[in-house]
């Protein structure tokens, strides 16, 4: 299940609606599902490519900070792109839940604003969160507070996990009314920009994956190219590594906090790579300290038993972490 966060605020520290988000991602990753969040203000020029990140949204969340009027122009940006160049098939079976935090009044009209919208762009509303704050510490410090976000965001999970059917309104009734808006008058540039990288999804697919042919090649290139024994733990996990034959596929990140330095495994079948970099969906991610790891390789403690004692911290995919130690024998050395 993909979740989408779309912010429209500024990012400011005392902006309340950071604080709903982090506690709705808290609960939305804790049921496994997977939570990208999408701050519109880092990139300004970009708002109307992030209509191709709808394509993967089973539900979105849209969170409108209201400093004075309305529900800002990051957010209006882009639902206007929505407008332009979404799928409706696809708008058509996303859920919206709405979050409206406002420090100084106007929530209900914004609020009203993003569901009407989302009617219009054919998609499904869903009641969220609206909400005046007129005292961010209180606002941020009360349990009640808390606990009716993280019930919100089980009813997120729950809504749309089950497919749950929503209330008709006579904005989706006659498909045809609303249909794709026409061309606006864009530059060459913009057209170029709108029509050709953000409607064109196999051009976008074509670009992800010579990305990713070149990032590998380059990685290659330096595995091969360095002494091995000077990658610290490389080596002996590689040597570790017990194959058996049966299909799985895994991805290990181990952040040592104390160096700054992350620990990248990647299982497929029976092939293995190590390497210290960023894992773009690993499926286990564990921090813990380059003397862990170390303990780890010589064969003086386990994962699962480092997990347990608290000297690593991890999330993910439970299942694959207690099976770590099956993946990787280590000897012990005195």
């Amino acid at each position: 299940m993909n979740i989408n966060i779309y912010y429209g605020g500024r990012g400011l520290i005392e902006d309340p609606s950071l604080y709903v988000m982090d506690k709705l991602t808290g609960v939305l990753d804790d049921v496994r599902a997977h939570v990208e969040r999408y701050n519109l203000y880092e990139n300004k020029s970009g708002i109307a490519m992030q209509v191709n990140t709808l394509k993967e949204a089973d539900g979105v969340i849209l969170v409108a900070s209201v400093e004075w009027l309305g529900i800002g122009g990051l957010l209006q940006q882009f639902l206007d792109a929505c407008w332009l160049y979404a799928d409706r098939n696809i708008l058509s079976k996303i859920y919206m839940f709405p979050v409206v935090i406002s420090t100084s009044g106007g929530e209900r009209e914004a609020q009203c604003m993003l569901t009407r919208a989302w009617e219009l762009l054919g998609g499904k509303v869903c009641e969220g969160i609206c909400a005046y704050v007129d005292d961010q510490t209180d606002f941020e410090t009360d349990p009640q507070i808390l606990s009716l976000i993280e019930k919100k965001g089980e009813d997120i999970y729950r809504i749309v996990h089950q497919g749950a059917p929503t209330f008709k309104s006579s904005a989706r009734t006659e498909p045809g009314r609303f249909s794709q808006a026409p061309a606006a008058g864009l530059t060459p540039q913009e057209s170029e920009q709108l029509s050709e990288y953000v409607s064109n999804d196999s051009y976008v697919q074509k670009q992800k994956k010579d990305v990713e042919l070149l990032s590998q090649r380059y990685r290659n290139i330096l595995d091969t190219g360095r002494d091995e024994s000077k990658q610290e733990f490389i080596k002996e996990i590689k040597d570790g590594f017990v194959k058996t034959g049966e299909r799985l596929e895994a991805v290990f990140s181990i952040e040592m906090t104390d160096t700054g330095r992350t620990l990248v495994i990647e299982i497929k079948d029976d092939d293995l790579k190590v390497y210290y970099g960023e894992a773009s969906a690993p499926d286990v991610e564990a921090k813990t300290t380059r003397d862990v790891v170390n303990k780890l390789v010589r064969g003086k403690q386990t994962f699962q038993g480092a997990f347990m004692s608290g000297v690593l911290s991890s999330k993910g995919d439970f299942k694959l972490l207690r099976s770590f130690d099956q993946f990787f024998r280590f000897s012990s050395i005195i």
